[in-house]
Formats: C-alpha cells, sequence, structure tokens
C-alpha cells in the first residue's frame, strides 16, 4: 500500500470513527468515493441503517463496552498514573510536529491519531506503537459483530503486520484486561 493510500485509508477511518452525527452523514459520499475499496462492506452496512440506529450502534459499541474502547493508550495502560505519562507523551509527539489538539480532544483517541497519521509521517509510527491495541480492538468488534470491525480492519492492513512478540503480548492484556493501580487498598 502506497504512503498516499495509506493517508486516504487513516483519513477515511478518522472520519468513519467519529460519533455518526450529521456531518458524518454529510460526508459519507465523499468517503465514499475516496475510499470505497477499503471500507466498502462498512459503508454497505451502515447505508442500510438509519442515522439514530448507527447512533445507538455506536454509542453501544464505543462508549459502553471497555473492550470496544477508542482510546488506545487504555489497552496497555488502563486507568493508572502510567497512562498520564503516555498522554503527555502523546501530546508532546503532537507538538514537536506542530499539531495542537483542541481542549477537548485526549491524545490517544483513534480518530485524533488516524488524522494526525494521515498528514504527518510520524503518524505511522504512533499507530504501530498502538498495535496492540488496535489488535484487542478488532477482536472486541469482530467478536460483537461489528460494522466498524471493517474499518479497524482496513486501519491494520495498512500498518506492518503485528510481531509474534505484539500479538503475545496482545494475548496477555485480552486475558487478564488493562492494568488497575491498588490506592489505599482499594481497586
Amino acid at each position: 500500500m502506497t504512503d498516499i493510500t495509506k493517508a486516504v485509508v487513516w483519513q477515511a477511518a478518522a472520519h468513519l470513527l467519529a460519533y455518526p452525527d450529521e456531518r458524518f452523514w454529510r460526508r459519507l459520499p465523499l468517503i465514499r468515493e475516496a475510499s470505497e475499496p477499503h471500507f466498502g462492506t462498512f459503508l454497505a452496512t451502515v447505508s442500510d441503517m438509519t442515522p439514530g440506529e448507527l447512533a445507538a450502534h455506536y454509542v453501544d459499541t464505543f462508549d459502553l463496552q471497555r473492550r470496544c474502547c477508542l482510546y488506545l493508550t487504555y489497552y496497555v495502560d488502563g486507568d493508572t498514573r502510567r497512562r498520564g505519562e503516555s498522554l503527555a507523551a502523546l501530546k508532546q509527539h503532537y507538538r514537536a510536529a506542530g499539531w495542537d489538539l483542541l481542549d477537548d480532544e485526549l491524545p490517544d483517541f483513534l480518530p485524533v491519531m488516524l488524522e494526525f497519521a494521515a498528514l504527518d509521517p510520524s503518524g505511522a509510527e504512533l499507530l504501530e506503537e498502538h498495535r496492540v491495541g488496535l489488535e484487542l480492538l478488532l477482536a472486541a468488534l469482530e467478536e460483537r459483530e461489528s460494522p466498524y470491525r471493517h474499518v479497524i480492519g482496513a486501519v491494520c492492513a495498512a500498518l506492518p503486520p503485528i510481531t509474534a512478540a505484539g500479538r503475545a503480548r496482545a494475548a496477555r492484556l485480552a486475558a487478564g484486561g488493562p492494568p488497575a493501580e491498588t490506592v489505599g487498598g482499594y481497586r
């Protein structure tokens, strides 16, 4: 896959993984035209859904299922202090590339990371660093038979194959879940 094709895939995926509001539906024809070969199955599925049905599926999938989290540092850091360090490092990476986040955006939100990867060559490295999280998300979406599995599948296909060590780490995290901190004896 060429760098330009990867950029198109990542930009389209960033849009497709955003909450399906009016802007989502207005941009869908352009996304379809630009990236049909990569997202055809997803696009065909959502074209059969009403906006309300897709919005309900999005909320049920990404807001109510911990295993389908769009915040990639969550998979390896959980809700720990280490996650705060990971978020700060991502912000620094964006800043070094001349990219500023909006105040309400977390740097590990997958659509943000994909948009960055589409615009800056160093973004591909960030996605590769979070490949384990992407694989865990893909597995959870496949288990739920969510149409979003096709979007994450296309994102993963635009990256180098996951390593054996990455696959083993993903299996360990899938079995045990993200790390948790014990504070004051409580979890």
